[in-house]
């Protein structure tokens, strides 16, 4: 698997890193666009631990790749499961609104972006990490 497959890992690898980098800049326009308070605090962290999971995409192998592209998977599902809960029945006394800044976007944003880690965490599951660790 170390021609076509292995470019095909690297294409994913570096999807999943734009992915994540779209959703924590999203929610870094949306600190800089005026939200505050302690959901401000929580889109600072928000964007800075997708730069680190998206850093640990392009970089990390073997058993650490694993878990960086697991990590990175459930990172946006929270976060997207985050918002849809704050959509409808409010988290931590935050509502939501569908017609609030950038909130359609984040939706179809990281959905694809859940999709594209899908298929990277199958493929770095299926590929042995001691082939990882040689390249």
């Amino acid at each position: 698997m170390n021609g076509s497959g292995g470019r095909v890992l690297w294409v994913m690898r570096i999807l999943s890193a734009i992915a994540l980098l779209v959703a924590g800049g999203i929610h870094l326009y949306l600190v800089f666009d005026g939200v505050g308070g302690i959901l401000g605090v929580f889109f600072v962290l928000n964007a800075i631990a997708a730069l680190v999971l998206a850093v640990g995409m392009v970089f990390l192998k073997g058993r650490l790749l694993q878990v960086a592209t697991l990590l990175s998977l459930l990172f946006l599902i929270a976060t997207l499961g985050s918002l849809l809960l704050a959509l409808t029945v409010g988290l931590f006394g935050i509502t939501e609104t569908w017609d609030f800044t950038l909130v359609p976007e984040t939706v179809i944003a990281e959905s694809i972006g859940i999709v594209i880690l899908l298929i990277t965490t199958v493929l770095v599951f299926r590929r042995s990490p001691a082939v990882e660790s040689a390249r």
